[in-house]
């Protein structure tokens, strides 16, 4: 069962958040459909990201590992697209759920929040359901830069942008479709919306305090970013 969490961002505006595992390995070696270009695809991107956790968690100042130039450059871009598509991490998660639980404020009705919750989900897919065809048809165009010698990193940004839309859309669709939600109000959470007016040091302590409480490690990073967005 997955927690999601309705967080306050602005007075009348929320963001779905929640700390999930990696990214899900939902097929087996040799299935069906890790086969093909497809497959293949999907199985770069999954190391692509699994390198980039790894990375994150090492300890600072490790020896890099010895590359030629254009390995050292595809690594790094390989990397930095799976990080910029981490932020997904919910969506893709959701493929793999058949229940869930959305916690939210608890100055907000329960009917709203579902309303909330369908909304936002509704929004992802359309959203990356659109970036799929977008990338998809960039990634053909950028297939004639193949003729050039060297890594074709062009490729791998869209070739990665695209499998991370296609594990967005296929969590939103399932969240909407296919998840069994249940709703819990939780209290913490409403201290949050009446922390985004505060000054920035007291904000960010109230924010902790709550992700403190809520045992979630990275809400008040999460909170801080999107509040000060909004």
């Amino acid at each position: 069962m997955i927690d999601v969490y309705l967080v306050p961002v602005s007075r009348d505006r929320h963001e779905l958040y929640s700390e999930v595992p990696d990214l899900p390995d939902d097929e087996e070696p040799g299935s069906e459909a890790s086969k093909g270009w497809i497959g293949r695809l999907r199985a770069r991107f999954r190391e692509a990201l699994a390198e980039a956790e790894r990375d994150r968690r090492a300890a600072h100042g490790a020896a890099p590992r010895q590359q030629g130039w254009a390995g050292r450059v595809k690594t790094q871009t390989m990397r930095w697209v799976a990080e910029t598509i981490a932020e997904q991490r919910l969506l893709w998660h959701l493929r793999s759920e058949t229940d869930g639980v959305l916690h939210y404020p608890d100055d907000v009705s329960e009917a709203s929040a579902a309303g909330e919750l369908r909304a936002s989900l509704t929004r992802d897919f359309e959203k990356h359901r659109f970036w799929m065809i977008i990338d998809g048809l960039a990634l053909v165009v950028s297939g004639l830069l193949a003729l050039i010698p060297g890594p074709n990193l062009i490729a791998y940004y869209f070739a990665f942008r695209l499998v991370g839309h296609y594990f967005s859309l296929r969590g939103a669709r399932r969240g909407l479709q296919r998840v069994d939600w249940r709703y819990e109000a939780t209290p913490p959470l409403t201290e949050l919306r009446g922390a985004i007016a505060l000054e920035p040091d007291v904000r960010v302590s109230r924010a902790r305090d709550v992700a403190s409480r809520l045992r979630l490690e990275h809400l008040a990073t999460f909170f801080e970013r999107a509040a000060v967005t909004s």
